[in-house]
């Protein structure tokens, strides 16, 4: 082979590769580049970023933009053929789900702007996407991030109401006409990328116009196991598709975000949609932890269809209800029977914390039917647990509220609501919100002294929702600010005596206060200093126990023969576990007021070690040797 061939063929190697690594570069559009239609916008930029958004308007057409005004198109060019996927950087507003959808071309060319066919409606935007900023993990699929933050989507790999497309490009058309088209008002837009189809792009890779990579990026994988694993009170988290991820690495216990809300299960009615809510439950199941039913009546979510029905056809409705979970779910560990009764009364009109409740908006407005206030001024909690007690007798009951910790006067009343119940044997737990509007800036002796004034009703206490937040006084993600929070509240609740499990209200982007950066570990798995810490606290921190000779419980025979084994004197105990010396769970019970508890263990010969639960947190503990 002479030089001249050599040198020629180098020089397309070069060509080649040169060629390649362009393809493998985002193809950028800038939102304001584009021919925008008389409808659209440009807010003076915010932080550095030029956006477009959409004039407010009432009218929003179901399956195109409608109006020329409310397109914009774009020139492209494309460095070489193939298969794209479409990505957009947008940030959704205040309004959440009424911010957060628009259209794209179903393919490229100039589109009418009234046919359906022509375009690809994008909605459900308000909880998808990966936050720029977020880590090293590839924009794919569904994502978690919130409204407020600028986060980017693989439109290509998103169904948000209808299957989504890539986009194929020719040799010979390279230079393409792209158009976006405006749904809902409250929508921003950054930037359009097309991305080769197969590569992997994270945020960072598309914030700084980088190549995208063939191989997908390294994420960190959580170990497990769960943090509160052979402790005496569990800690559990929230179940959504955002929250799910590693789920068992780090609880052990579930309850479901949305998904056992009324308005969820029944937005239309006796049509029922228990997928999610199957999920959650079954996660609980398969992995014997213990899961609570996220809420029975509440103020909020709740069918729109019932607020207009008549009082009694209300109440058959409501015991439907009731009647539908218990036939669903036999085996719910605890139920959250009324939720925020102090802040959110299920009635139209009303002006709680959370109000006003207007006509439509999922109020329920059903207080009435349930006996509104009536002599007890809380008649309408109590004829709830009257219903629940009737439909679900093997489960413990409980009231659920926020706000109820932070000052002597919210838990008193709230104590007052709980004492009316606890006359009537209709509760068996108290629960209480931990949200980080409820616990900022409040002392932790504060804290503390409340939950022994709540614990004076002499039911075990649950905080069902905690987070903390994660910014600074500037709003800017401070892993400091969360780990110093953390370190000052989580320890008064976890070891105060009366509190039997607290249950995170989500530690992952996706999180209902992602905008205040409440998460606990970042899109590509890796845990910010909070967590690292929660998880070293959690697994080192000793909790009071005694003996079982110290108490009126009794276990015979001891060594169990055939694994067979009693115990006697549990009518005050919650949960019944057994751990081999490793400290792994070989069998796991609740305990529903039972006098006695018989046991067929099918276990290898050995030593274990018994812990059981009581209704204040303790926990008794004691050797099983089985031969």
């Amino acid at each position: 082979m002479n030089n001249t061939t050599t040198l020629c063929l180098a020089l397309l190697g070069l060509l080649s590769i040169g060629s390649a690594a362009a393809q493998n570069a985002p193809v950028l559009q800038q939102a304001e580049s584009g021919t925008l239609g008389a409808d659209w916008t440009t807010p003076p930029a915010q932080a550095g970023v030029q956006y477009v958004t959409i004039t407010p308007t009432a009218t929003i057409n179901a399956q195109n933009p409608g109006t020329a005004a409310r397109v914009i198109s774009y020139a492209v060019t494309f460095p070489g053929a193939g298969s794209y996927d479409l990505y957009a950087r947008v940030r959704v507003n205040a309004g959440g789900a009424n911010d957060d959808s628009f259209y794209y071309g179903n393919g490229f060319g100039t589109k009418a702007p009234a046919d359906d066919n022509a375009w690809i409606t994008v909605n459900q935007l308000n909880a998808v996407g990966y936050a720029s900023g977020s880590g090293n993990v590839a924009v794919e699929g569904a994502g978690g991030a919130g409204t407020g933050v600028w986060k980017w989507i693989n439109l290509s790999r998103f169904n948000g109401g209808e299957v989504p497309i890539s986009f194929t490009v020719a040799a010979g058309g390279l230079a393409q006409t792209f158009q976006i088209g405006a749904r809902e008002d409250g929508l921003d837009i950054d930037k359009l990328v097309f991305g080769q189809t197969g590569l992997y792009f994270t945020p960072d890779q598309f914030d700084n116009n980088q190549q995208g990579s063939s191989t997908p990026p390294v994420t960190f994988t959580p170990s497990g196991p769960p943090m509160a694993q052979g402790k005496s009170k569990f800690l559990g988290g929230v179940y959504s598709t955002s929250q799910k991820p590693f789920f068992n690495r780090y609880f052990n216990q579930v309850t479901p975000e949305n998904a056992g809300k009324w308005g969820s299960v029944e937005a239309t009615r006796n049509q029922m949609n228990w997928a999610e809510l199957d999920s959650a439950y079954n996660l609980a199941r398969r992995n014997g932890f213990p899961f609570k039913m996220h809420t029975l009546i509440w103020g909020q979510q709740q069918p729109i269809w019932i607020e207009t029905l008549s009082p009694a056809d209300q109440l058959a409705e409501i015991n439907e209800w009731f009647a539908a979970v218990a036939q669903r779910y036999p085996n719910i560990d605890q139920i959250e029977v009324v939720n925020e009764p102090t802040n959110d009364l299920p009635l139209n009109g009303s002006t709680g914390n959370n109000g006003p409740n207007n006509p439509g908006g999922g109020a329920g407005n059903y207080y009435n039917a349930l006996g509104g206030a009536g002599t007890t001024g809380w008649d309408w909690v109590i004829t709830s647990f009257q219903l629940a007690r009737q439909y679900f007798p093997n489960s413990q009951l409980m009231i659920n509220d926020y706000s109820v910790i932070n000052t002597q006067a919210n838990a008193q009343r709230y104590l007052g609501i709980v004492n009316l119940l606890v006359q009537r044997n209709l509760v068996d737990a108290v629960g209480i919100q931990g949200h980080a509007f409820s616990t900022r800036g409040v002392p932790a002796a504060t804290l503390a002294s409340n939950l022994t004034l709540l614990a004076s009703a002499g039911k075990p206490l649950y905080i069902t929702e905690l987070d903390i937040d994660g910014v600074n006084s500037a709003g800017q993600l401070d892993d400091a600010v969360q780990l110093t929070e953390y370190q000052r509240i989580f320890p008064t609740l976890w070891e105060h005596p009366a509190v039997r499990g607290i249950t995170l209200w989500g530690y992952r982007p996706g999180h209902w206060r992602t905008t205040q950066v409440a998460y606990l570990a970042n899109a590509d798995n890796t845990e910010r200093a909070a967590l690292v810490w929660l998880k070293n606290y959690v697994r080192t921190t000793v909790l009071g126990t005694r003996q079982l000779a110290e108490t009126a419980v009794r276990m015979f025979p001891n060594p169990a023969a055939n694994g067979r084994v009693s115990f006697t004197g549990t009518a005050d105990l919650t949960r019944l576990r057994i751990t081999d010396l490793r400290g792994r769970v070989v069998h796991e019970q609740v305990l529903h007021r039972q006098p006695s508890v018989d046991l067929l263990l099918k276990l290898a010969a050995g030593l274990y070690v018994v812990q059981l639960t009581e209704q204040n947190g303790g926990l008794i503990t004691s050797k099983l040797l089985v031969e």
